[in-house]
């Protein structure tokens, strides 16, 4: 197979698979803006040992709606909550509001934090959890809790001060026929894991039996798009879930369309995911749950209903969770031991390559921990991939070296068998077969290439640790574009450069004038791709031209003639 075929092939492949991904971000169909309650066909309840007897959880936004709240227990008043990397506004049964600090929504000086979850129309998004009772009354994430000063110390003011690890908010509910829950928010320092724990207390001289369920309901967020290439537009937007061993997620556009969700799990969890952040219900990790989609007033909500309980007159029983509020950081997920939550960086949809790309990140990171600048890290990392790869680019920039140096002979060959291609691949073979050449060296070093590639793409575009890290000089954003094109513009060079060391024999005209022109075709196209993307194919080219030129003054030394 010619090298030269098969770079073209790649490279407008490339070009194909964006231009791919922009029409189909144009076509697709418009989002809901219903203002109707809509909901997936109603669920089947699981059997005794999981989540027995599930009723529909309360819908709406109106306080006081539910079905499962009590008359006399209002919403209770939010609060605010302040730690060192998270400020979150909530209630006993919602978190209406969390901005993260140490992440500017842009990167101007004085831009203001990242809102991830908001009560606004056009950003809502928030986390909420309730009870369900079938014996009785039981608080819904509408009203219901109301939060207990008797548990607090006097002044507390929910701010994690100097020397303080945690922040503890309380809240009650006491039902009229003596029934409590008392739920607990803790936030602890530098942590975007939120621990929320339920315990319900039964006063009463009956059982009580009632489920949990816990909710992330949002409307899908505005993109910021930067060019006509912005990574962001590419990243996944949606939700997510992982139970019995599986990851899975679905597209705001697929959300009703691909069917309703019916999945029981214990130990996994549930999330909606963004360029960059996520939110996600992390439930106890050995109590049952029943996971569902569902859409209520133009909004997409995933669900997680239970563990159910039946709690003894006297008796008391107890649920745990973790919310996760804030950025796709690896270390951050990684030290939560949660199964399958790494698959939140969502690098790709495709296992393999999302193993991979995790493989990739880890030395990235291990290099920065070294270097202390994403830029430099990069190019480390493009460094250490050549040399991996090295003796398979030795092999391919050898047979390009060789086919370079009998160029002559092989154009020779092609003017006397004119257009009997029969004879001309059987001379073709003969002289390969004599100079000892591999023609498919110059092609197994890029096919083995592709997935690393397609890899680095995802891992550095999902990578939030990169997100406006700089570089040097004019390269402030990693995952901005370049604003002056000068990578895109050095990328041109060293492309045409790297094409005019390549052997030409046996392109036809047109491939001729197609090759010519991809190093225009790839420069405009990186023009629009983030500056970390571009600096890791500035490096690759930069390495790969002079490794092939030292390959090319090596073995091609003068031209073999007829």
């Amino acid at each position: 197979m010619n090298q030269t075929r098969m770079f073209l092939l790649f490279a407008w492949l490339m070009v194909a698979t964006l231009l791919w991904m922009a029409w189909d971000k144009e076509q697709a169909p418009a989002l809901p803006a219903t203002t109707t309650s809509t909901t997936v066909p109603a669920v089947a309840p699981v059997d005794a040992s999981g989540v027995p007897g599930m009723a529909a959880v309360p819908t709406g936004s109106v306080p006081g709606a539910g079905p499962a709240a009590t008359a006399t227990t209002p919403a209770a008043a939010a609060v605010t909550v302040r730690t060192d990397v998270l400020e979150v506004v909530l209630d006993g049964g919602e978190v209406r509001q969390a901005d993260l600090l140490t992440y500017p929504s842009t990167a101007d000086e004085d831009s203001a934090p990242v809102r991830l979850f908001a009560q606004d129309a056009a950003n809502y998004f928030v986390a909420q959890s309730g009870w369900v009772s079938q014996t009785g009354a039981a608080p819904s994430h509408q009203s219901g809790f109301a939060l207990d000063r008797s548990a607090l110390p006097a002044g507390a003011d929910f701010k994690l001060d100097p020397g303080e690890e945690q922040v503890v908010v309380p809240f009650t509910w006491t039902g009229p026929d003596g029934v409590s829950i008392r739920r607990t928010y803790t936030f602890g320092r530098g942590d975007y894991a939120v621990q929320v724990r339920d315990e319900v207390v039964n006063g009463s001289g009956a059982p009580w039996q009632g489920f949990v369920y816990r909710q992330l309901s949002r409307v899908p967020r505005a993109l910021q798009k930067s060019g006509p290439l912005s990574v962001e537009q590419y990243s996944f937007q949606g939700a997510a879930w992982f139970g019995a061993g599986e990851y899975d997620k679905r597209k705001y556009d697929d959300f009703i369309d691909d069917g309703p969700l019916n999945l029981q799990v214990t130990g996994g969890w549930i999330a909606m995911l963004q360029h960059h952040f996520f939110g996600s219900w992390i439930p106890q990790a050995d109590q049952p749950a029943l996971y569902t989609l569902k859409m209520v007033d133009g909004r997409y909500v995933i669900e997680a209903k239970g563990p159910s309980f039946s709690v003894a007159p006297g008796t008391n029983a107890t649920t745990t969770a973790r919310l996760w509020v804030g950025p796709k950081l690896v270390a951050n997920i990684q030290s939560q031991q949660v199964p399958g939550l790494e698959r939140a960086v969502d690098f790709s949809s495709f296992s393999p390559m999302a193993t991979l790309a995790g493989w990739l990140f880890w030395v990235l990171a291990k290099l920065h921990g070294m270097l202390g600048n994403w830029g430099w890290a990069i190019v480390g990392l493009v460094v250490l991939l050549k040399l991996v790869m090295f003796p398979l680019s030795t092999a391919q920039y050898k047979s390009m070296a060789k086919m370079r140096k009998f160029q002559p002979r092989m154009a020779q060959l092609k003017e006397r068998y004119g257009d009997d291609r029969q004879k001309l691949q059987s001379a073709m073979m003969e002289l390969y077969k004599k100079e000892k050449i591999n023609p498919v060296g110059g092609c197994l070093p890029l096919l083995v290439q592709m997935p690393v590639f397609l890899a680095l793409y995802w891992m550095l575009s999902e990578s939030v640790e990169l997100r406006h890290a700089p570089w040097i000089l004019w390269i402030q954003d990693l995952t901005a574009r370049d604003p002056y094109f000068v990578l895109p513009v050095i990328n041109v060079a060293l492309m045409w450069a790297t094409q005019k060391l390549n052997p030409m024999t046996g392109v036809d005209p047109m491939q001729a004038k197609m090759m010519q022109f991809m190093p225009i075709v790839m420069g405009v196209m990186f023009a629009f791709f983030p500056a970390g993307l571009v600096l890791y194919w500035v490096t690759n080219a930069g390495l790969g031209l002079l490794q092939q030129w030292w390959m090319v003054r090596k073995y091609s030394e003068e031209p073999v003639k007829a």
